[in-house]
């Protein structure tokens, strides 16, 4: 057993780091271009090796920090990919019964997590469970009002689920090798300099200043026959 989680740990250690490193290679190159949607793939598949790896080794060593970033990580890549399949939303109103169940227990999770945060003073567990909690409801809202989403609204999930996944990873890197940085600073930096960088990409893709690679499909408009 011993072997096996020595492995499980350095594959979880190189599924981070990959995502790391490619993450803002995916959100440097043309939005909708291959080269975008091959990398955003690699960090989505490097992100569900490292939360999965990250929640055996959770586990074993009994740290709530690194099963808590694990299950933030893997909710928020899940949230952005599966952004990608629901631009019907726009003006389909049929909600697959897999997502609303996701986005349900999802905000459980994540309320239980804020809950836990309160009773131990943990404010950096309140932090990630609060904003998961927020994202859930999120969804869940966003279900109901099916069928009257704007266009791009897909799109902003996939940038909001995508980044947060990636300052959870470099949450986890930052309090695991950056020890001179204090607690709880060293788990809070990566979501004070990364949430405005959300906002700020969502302020793009809402004005419409975000270049696309042509026939990428990211508008989110239906198709004509779907259109009629």
């Amino acid at each position: 057993m011993e072997t096996f989680f020595t492995v499980n740990r350095y594959v979880h250690i190189l599924a981070g780091f990959t995502g790391f490193f490619v993450a803002p290679v995916a959100l440097a190159v043309r939005k909708g271009g291959p080269a975008h949607k091959r990398w955003g793939k690699v960090f989505f598949w490097a992100m569900a090796v490292a939360g999965t790896t990250a929640l055996v080794g959770a586990q074993h060593i009994h740290s709530l920090f690194l099963l808590l970033t694990a299950v933030f990580s893997l909710y928020m890549a899940a949230f952005g990919y599966r952004s990608l399949f629901l631009k019907h939303l726009a003006w389909d109103a049929q909600v697959a019964a897999f997502d609303w169940a996701v986005a349900g227990i999802g905000l459980v999770v994540f309320l239980g997590t804020v809950g836990y945060a309160v009773i131990a003073r943990n404010i950096p567990v309140g932090v990630f469970g609060g904003i998961g909690a927020a994202t859930a409801a999120r969804q869940l809202r966003g279900y109901a009002n099916a069928g009257r989403w704007a266009k791009n609204q897909w799109l902003l999930n996939h940038i909001s689920g995508f980044m947060a996944s990636y300052i959870a990873a470099v949450s986890a890197f930052s309090v695991t090798s950056l020890h001179f940085i204090p607690f709880p600073y060293n788990f809070l930096w990566p979501t004070a300099l990364g949430v405005p960088v959300i906002a700020w990409w969502q302020r793009r893709v809402r004005g419409q200043r975000v270049t696309l690679a042509p026939g990428s499909d990211l508008s989110g408009s239906p198709a004509p026959a779907l259109r009629k």
